[in-house]
């Protein structure tokens, strides 16, 4: 009896001291981002997309000040918490990148198909990313409240959802198998759960996003994109359908959380 008790007191000073490392590292990792906050890049991403903005450019030699994000022409504040969202002239749900690269092509005769196969950090992509890393910084401290009312917004919202929990790949992976549940990490990153309303900045409230490992600058189709490429997946393409509808289901879970776009990233 005597064994059975001093092995449970040993279990309970290991569990102890195992929480109390868990909890240095939590702390040692929330300095670090605090310190790489201290300064973000992405406010240089950020001035050239207003620049960009208000350009006149392409074969049409206009500017995207008549962009329709939702809100009206021109509209760009508090438009970021409220995308991927319904556009009756596309008649399809668009997130931002995608919504700017429809502007892009009707405003200033850009072509869609050719920015949509350019690969991200490239030439009209890298603009794009720019662009949509401004417009979130309209929206910073906002709350998320995507619209639901439209019939489509609905189906992407349970499209997504279900391409979230769907397993596949040569590891039988899903978007759930990293963000499917609580106190979850990975490298010593915190693996916020998804599947409900993550809180305020984290998850999708936090993209776009400055990669430090990588000095650029992550557009939520990047991630999104990267996401699947670690899930060993085909890359879905930019601007599907698929990853749209991802944003839905997403963005709707964090009703109510503030954005912290453009955050900072390891």
């Amino acid at each position: 009896m005597k064994k059975i008790v001093f092995m449970l007191a040993l279990a309970g000073l290991a569990a102890t001291a195992a929480n109390a490392q868990k909890s240095a590292a939590v702390l040692a990792i929330e300095e670090y981002r605090a310190m790489l906050a201290d300064g973000n890049p992405s406010e240089l991403f950020e001035a050239k997309g207003e620049d960009l903005w208000k350009q006149k450019r392409g074969p049409k030699n206009a500017s995207l000040e008549q962009c329709d994000l939702g809100q009206g022409p021109g509209v760009v504040k508090a438009v970021f918490v409220t995308l991927p969202r319904y556009f009756a002239d596309t008649n399809r749900v668009q997130d931002l990148e995608s919504r700017l690269v429809t502007c892009m092509e009707s405003l200033q005769g850009f072509n869609a198909a050719d920015i949509a196969k350019t690969p991200f950090g490239k030439d009209e992509q890298k603009n794009v990313t720019a662009l949509a890393t401004w417009i979130a910084a309209e929206s910073r401290d906002m709350k998320f409240n995507l619209p639901q009312a439209h019939a489509k917004e609905q189906a992407a919202y349970e499209v997504g959802k279900r391409l979230f929990f769907q397993r596949g790949g040569p590891h039988d992976f899903s978007c759930a198998s990293c963000h499917g549940a609580d106190n979850w990490r990975i490298r010593l990153q915190d693996l916020p759960n998804l599947t409900k309303n993550p809180g305020d900045g984290v998850g999708f409230a936090a993209w776009p996003a400055y990669r430090v490992s990588n000095g650029q600058m992550w557009s939520m189709q990047l991630r999104l994109n990267d996401c699947y490429r670690q899930q060993r997946f085909p890359y879905p393409g930019f601007g599907s359908d698929a990853t749209v509808a991802l944003g839905v289901y997403l963005g709707v879970n964090s009703q109510g959380s503030k954005s912290a776009a453009p955050a900072i990233k390891r």
